[in-house]
């Protein structure tokens, strides 16, 4: 029997050694070849380049907001590149807003390896450029996918701690931490203790102070939506939630997504919803 434990007790920890070790490669999944704008439905926009405070050059996507119009950063969630949600910008670009598609490091060509302390410069990196073209923060929408809302709550925190909030913030199939959900689907470790990249939001999201969507799909089984509700409540007002019955993490499109972030926009802020 003591032999039994023995080797069972060194399998465990060989398990858990391992799941620490390679963590990153189970939490980022990217797509490294370089997106084309035309082949993503969204020749309008032009590729820019981001340039992040620890020395990266990052590929974007940007096209300009109208006078007097939103735009709407893309902070894409854990796999693929940007060259994926070209059809998502699309839906925006055609409601009359302006849109930025930013890639994260190591993703779709960009140099670097992704963790949170990286991606948050990269998102800084996106921010500045979108003011550095004019653009004021009241006249953003950090919107956050998936992995991707961890650093729309953080930037908007920040900017609310710095007395210039932006304008709206849109979190789709979001989480209260990484680190949260790591323990939920590996609930035979300690996971929430081994976790690198926390990415804690729920620590952050009272810290927004501009108005706030969440959109979840009750049957999410990646980030189920206990954790986007417990975000929810944590947050602010004005906040408003979107729970889609039929949907789980990657089709909220398919069941009104879409239509329920314009309408909200079209709301708040003044943002118009079409040219």
């Amino acid at each position: 029997m003591a032999g039994w434990l023995a080797t069972g007790a060194v399998v465990y920890g060989g398990l858990v050694t391992a799941l620490y070790l390679f963590q990153r490669q189970l939490l980022y999944h990217p797509a490294t070849a370089t997106p084309d704008l035309a082949a993503s439905h969204v020749p309008d926009m032009r590729a820019v380049r981001l340039a992040t405070d620890d020395g990266l050059d990052l590929l974007a996507w940007y096209k300009a907001p109208p006078p007097g119009r939103a735009l709407v950063i893309m902070f894409h969630g854990n796999a693929g590149h940007i060259g994926h949600r070209g059809w998502k910008a699309r839906r925006y670009l055609d409601a009359g807003y302006g849109v930025m598609l930013v890639s994260w490091r190591g993703f779709g060509g960009n140099r670097g390896s992704p963790s949170e302390e990286g991606l948050m410069r990269d998102g800084r990196a996106a921010l500045a450029f979108a003011i550095g073209e004019g653009v004021k923060p009241a006249r953003l929408v950090f919107y956050g996918e998936s992995l991707g809302s961890g650093i729309a709550v953080a930037l908007a925190a920040e900017q609310g701690a710095a007395g210039d909030p932006v304008g709206a913030v849109v979190l789709e199939a979001p989480y209260s931490s990484i680190a949260e959900v790591a323990q939920h689907h590996y609930f035979y470790i300690p996971a929430r203790h081994l976790i690198r990249d926390k990415f804690d939001s729920m620590a952050r999201i009272a810290g927004i102070k501009a108005p706030l969507l969440v959109v979840h799909g009750e049957l999410d089984r990646t980030i189920p939506v206990h954790f986007a509700r417990a975000l929810y409540d944590r947050a602010v007002e004005p906040k408003e939630a979107v729970w889609l019955p039929a949907a789980g993490h990657n089709d909220v499109y398919d069941h009104g997504a879409g239509e329920a972030v314009l309408a909200f926009l079209a709301r708040v802020n003044g943002f118009p919803r079409s040219p």
